[in-house]
C-alpha cells in the first residue's frame, strides 16, 4: 500500500482508521490475483482490534470469488477489475442475487490499479458501491469500507467527476457499438495484446490454453474489421482500453 495522500478525499471527515474500532466492524472479502497485494492488504487493514476490520476471505480468480463470497457472506468485498475469468464485472453479475439480499446484502468496492473510465464504467453499472485506486493510504481503505458497508458511494476524487458525468446526465452515455460487440473474455484477451503480451503470457494470466488465445483474438479482429494485432492495439490506444 502507498502512503500516498492522493487519495484523502475519500474519506472525508472519517475517522481514522484505529479510532473507535472497538465500536464498528465489517467483514471483507479480499478478491484479487495477485497473492502479494491480497497479502499487504491483509496486513495494512486486517488488523481487527485496531481497525474494525475482519479479512474472512480471498480469492484470485472468478469462480473462486464467487465461492467464497457465497459461502462467507461478507458486508463488504474488496474486488479487482481485471481478474481470470472474466473479470470483476463477472463476479458482480453472478453476486447480484447477494446485492440484492435487503437483509443482508453483500456490497462492492472496486480496488484496482486502473483508472480507465470503461473499467470505472463497468463495474458500478454492474453493482459495486464505489471504485478507489490501489495508490489509497490503508487508513482511507479502512474508512472507504465503513463507508460502503453503510451504503454510501465511495469514489477517488479524481475519478468522481466522469463518474457523475456518465450517470448524472439526462443523456444516456454514449455506447460503443463495436466494443459492445465483445464477449468479456475477448474484452480482456484485446486488452492484454493491446499491451504487448504475447499469447502464452495471455494464455498464463487468463488460465487458458494458446489456442484458445488464438481463437479469441481471430474473434475480435473479425468482430471489429481489423486485419492484425497492429491494428487492433492502435484501435484499443484510440479508445483509452490499454
Amino acid at each position: 500500500m502507498s502512503d500516498s495522500t492522493e487519495e484523502n478525499g475519500t474519506a472525508g471527515t472519517a475517522e481514522a482508521s484505529g479510532a473507535g474500532a472497538d465500536t464498528r466492524h465489517v467483514r471483507v472479502v479480499l478478491v484479487d490475483d495477485h497473492r502479494m497485494f491480497r497479502t499487504g492488504v491483509q496486513a495494512e487493514i486486517g488488523r481487527t482490534e485496531q481497525t474494525g476490520v475482519e479479512v474472512v476471505g480471498e480469492a484470485a480468480d472468478v469462480d473462486q470469488a464467487v465461492t467464497v463470497i457465497t459461502a462467507t457472506r461478507p458486508e463488504v468485498v474488496l474486488l479487482d477489475v481485471h481478474l481470470p475469468g472474466g473479470g470483476g464485472v463477472e463476479v458482480l453479475r453472478r453476486c447480484a442475487p447477494l446485492m440484492a439480499d435487503a437483509e443482508q446484502p453483500v456490497r462492492f468496492l472496486a480496488l484496482s490499479v486502473s483508472d480507465a473510465a470503461e473499467d470505472v464504467i463497468g463495474v458500478i453499472r454492474g453493482g459495486a458501491r464505489g471504485y478507489v485506486t490501489k495508490t489509497i493510504t490503508g487508513t482511507d481503505l479502512v474508512n472507504s469500507v465503513f463507508r460502503v458497508q453503510e451504503g454510501d458511494a465511495v469514489f477517488s476524487p479524481r475519478l468522481a467527476g466522469f463518474v457523475l458525468d456518465a450517470f448524472a446526465s439526462t443523456d444516456a452515455p454514449p455506447i460503443d457499438e463495436d466494443l459492445d460487440r465483445l464477449t468479456q473474455r475477448e474484452r480482456e484477451v484485446l486488452r492484454l495484446i493491446a499491451r504487448g503480451y504475447a499469447y502464452k503470457e495471455i494464455a498464463k494470466q487468463l488460465f487458458i490454453s494458446v489456442k484458445t488465445v488464438e481463437s479469441h483474438v481471430s474473434a475480435v479482429l473479425r468482430k471489429l474489421q481489423l486485419s492484425n494485432r497492429h491494428e487492433l492495439t492502435r484501435w484499443a490506444t484510440a479508445r483509452r482500453l490499454v
